[in-house]
């Protein structure tokens, strides 16, 4: 597949796909609406969950041993992925007891549901995630926060306007070997630390395994199709690729306030990721954990860079998989750090990197190494030199269920997700601008580039809104 640069993705293209500006309101307090917050839940938490793609069956099945926590109802757009979920819970249990809905805001209002599990596509982030924090609903949501800036400031207002207890699934915030690594820079054990490298996944995956039946379906044409990131409307393969959407499937739902495109099996389930419609590629799709720990060792978690400039490989824009294959951006942080996002670039290792005056220490999901091998062997950084102590957490789900008894912050609250995805949101905007973005952390603007600032946000599909 010939990629093209960034400066040949048309920006004209992805606001007509993603969207042009879009006002959001400021989101009152619950006392405004004659909504009041109940007070904190009993022993026994209840719990919803909506969406049962990928991670939502992991998620649902990690509160379903809590206990302290009762999953009492389910939803999803999907006749066979509901009863699935439901038959999961059900199954657990013993009983019949899980009820089934079609319609989030049907769930959303029922007034015996304590909290909800959110794992929906990128799209749908911010509409489920403001309904459930409007209804008084504790929420454990997915990365990246939202598929806009503005979209993650809608939620962030929602949930701390309702006063409600957010947990992000940047679940390597409970693991040991990052808290370790992050505490290790935190104790200014590698020195002053002025570079960080973030290395993310790049291509696409087909998650759902509907790759290999459209390229058998397109075998018989004359020009030979290895990936969907080569199918675009008006050629042969495309008519191919278009099918109705399936009767389980209430496909007009699904897409919701995207904009509305033809069904393709292999851009929905898991794989809806791969265009920017409805999600954003493998670089939102991963910002919310690698550069998530990045800023947890820098103590960034409400901070951010100040100049990103970034470089991408695109498919075409109109491809049935138009996502980045392969990126690098460039960010300037406060205390003259910098830092580089890349995935696709050897020279950047998967994982976190941080590299200061005094040494480095990296680490990702499969291991961990610095530049003091005595750390490696520690499984908590000793006491006498962890003077600057991270929030612990062993176990993300159960962190999330004691907060919402004890309404103290999660270990990954709304704030530090909307700091942490902020530099993957900003590095497509530059790498679609084809120039270099400023950004102002107070005002959370980009200045001086009014075209760029269009990109902080999307139109909706009518007649949903974020209201």
């Amino acid at each position: 597949m010939k990629n093209t640069s960034s400066r040949n993705f048309s920006r004209r293209r992805f606001i007509a796909t993603a969207g042009a500006a879009l006002a959001l309101p400021l989101i009152l307090p619950g006392c405004a609406t004659g909504l009041t917050r109940r007070s904190r839940p009993s022993n026994r938490i209840t719990l919803g969950v909506v969406g049962w793609g990928m991670q939502g069956p992991g998620n649902t099945k990690s509160f379903l041993y809590e206990d302290d926590c009762q999953v009492i109802a389910a939803c999803d757009l999907s006749k066979t992925h509901l009863q699935q979920a439901v038959d999961t819970i059900n199954d657990h249990y013993q009983n019949k007891n899980c009820a089934a809905y079609h319609d989030y805001r049907e769930m959303m209002a029922r007034s015996d549901l304590d909290a909800v599990m959110l794992a929906v596509p990128d799209h749908w982030h911010a509409l489920v995630a403001t309904e459930a924090a409007r209804r008084g609903k504790d929420i454990y949501g997915e990365k990246p926060l939202a598929h806009t800036i503005a979209e993650q400031q809608a939620i962030v207002r929602a949930v701390q306007g309702y006063k409600i207890v957010w947990q992000t699934g940047s679940w390597q915030r409970s693991v040991s070997t990052f808290r370790k690594a992050a505490e290790i820079v935190r104790n200014g054990l590698i020195g002053k630390v002025t570079h960080v490298e973030v290395g993310l996944p790049s291509g696409h995956h087909d998650f759902a395994g509907t790759e290999p039946a459209l390229l058998e379906k397109l075998a018989s044409l004359p020009e030979k199709i290895d990936s969907p990131d080569q199918v675009v409307p008006g050629t042969p393969a495309w008519d191919l690729a278009v099918t109705p959407p399936p009767p389980e499937l209430d496909y007009d739902m699904w897409i919701g306030p995207a904009q509305i495109e033809p069904y393709i099996e292999s851009r929905v389930n898991m794989n809806w990721r791969w265009n920017y419609n409805t999600g954003g590629g493998q670089l939102l799709d991963w910002i919310g954990h690698h550069c998530d720990i990045a800023h947890w060792g820098l103590g960034f978690d409400r901070s951010g860079p100040s100049e990103i400039e970034g470089h991408g490989d695109f498919p075409p824009a109109n491809a049935i998989w138009n996502t980045c294959t392969k990126y690098r951006i460039e960010l300037k942080y406060p205390q003259d750090i910098t830092m580089t996002i890349a995935g696709g670039y050897p020279d950047i290792r998967d994982g976190t990197k941080w590299i200061g005056t005094d040494g480095w220490v990296w680490v990702n999901r499969g291991g961990f190494e610095g530049s003091n091998p005595e750390w490696k062997r520690y499984k908590d950084l000793p006491g006498s030199l962890a003077k600057v102590k991270l929030y612990k957490s062993r176990n993300h789900y159960r962190n999330f269920l004691d907060c919402v008894k004890s309404r103290q912050p999660t270990i990954a609250p709304v704030e530090t997700a909307h700091h942490s995805a902020i530099p993957g949101h900003m590095g497509l905007i530059s790498m679609l601008t084809g120039r270099k973005i400023r950004w102002s952390v107070e005002q959370e603007e980009i200045i001086g580039d009014p075209e760029a600032s269009k990109l902080l946000t999307r139109e909706y599909r009518a007649p949903w809104k974020l209201s």
